[in-house]
């Protein structure tokens, strides 16, 4: 599932983030990339060892836990920290798939990657290029969003950014281990959570609509992985 999230962050909170990457430490971001994925990167990653990252990836993890449509479509079990990239005179990153596993660095822990985010933080305009393409089987979508607004999809799709021409594209990714693995059963019941909700805003929480979301649940048990 392609998701678009919006106002995940509000233009101040975006602003202050956007100061603190500004003044912080980059590094190569070939050098966080596995063997493959190096040849096609050619951007920058703010450090993880900046003293101002663990606050600031924090800062996007609670952000996005408040947004009930990512909470509603990712149902996440555990949300790995996460990372910043910049894009600028020409960076850009090639076809890949992320790695299905990736080890949280709080902790050690190896997850699953069901789910990539990313959070943009430059307005549209202020660049040219730098469109994340993701390929799935209804063909290729470009996606250039508002900065603070999100887009989710799983992380089994091949995706690229093409080549920044002019600007710079500055934003947020990560990745997600769902408590449903499937991407299809989450889709499902992300359709019927938004249509329990229509319906709950449309006739109140009707005996129909009380069972309903039994089953809801009762599916979330089923399929929790």
């Amino acid at each position: 599932m392609l998701l678009h999230v919006p106002e995940v962050l509000t233009k101040s909170q975006v602003a202050t983030l956007r100061h603190a990457l500004d003044t912080g430490s980059w590094i190569d971001g070939a050098a966080t990339a596995g063997p493959l994925a190096a040849e096609a990167k050619r951007n920058a990653q703010f450090s993880t060892e900046s003293p101002e990252y663990s606050a600031l990836s924090q800062s996007i993890i609670s952000a996005l836990e408040q947004h009930p449509l990512f909470i509603s479509a990712a149902l996440p079990q555990r949300i790995l920290p996460p990372m910043f990239n910049r894009y600028a005179g020409g960076d850009t990153y090639g076809n890949h798939v992320d790695n299905a596993v990736q080890t949280d660095r709080r902790d050690g822990e190896r997850l699953r990657t069901d789910i990539s985010v990313t959070v943009f933080l430059s307005e549209p305009e202020d660049y040219e290029g730098g469109e994340l393409i993701i390929e799935d089987t209804y063909g290729s979508h470009e996606v250039k969003l508002p900065a603070g607004d999100a887009i989710i999809y799983p992380a089994s799709s091949l995706h690229r950014v093409e080549p920044i021409s002019a600007g710079e594209r500055v934003a947020s990714f990560l990745w997600v281990q769902s408590l449903v693995r499937d991407a299809w059963q989450r889709s499902m019941l992300f359709d019927l959570d938004m249509t329990l909700l229509k319906l709950r805003g449309k006739i109140g929480n009707t005996e129909e609509i009380v069972a309903l979301t039994g089953h809801y649940n009762n599916l979330l048990r089923q399929w929790n992985s």
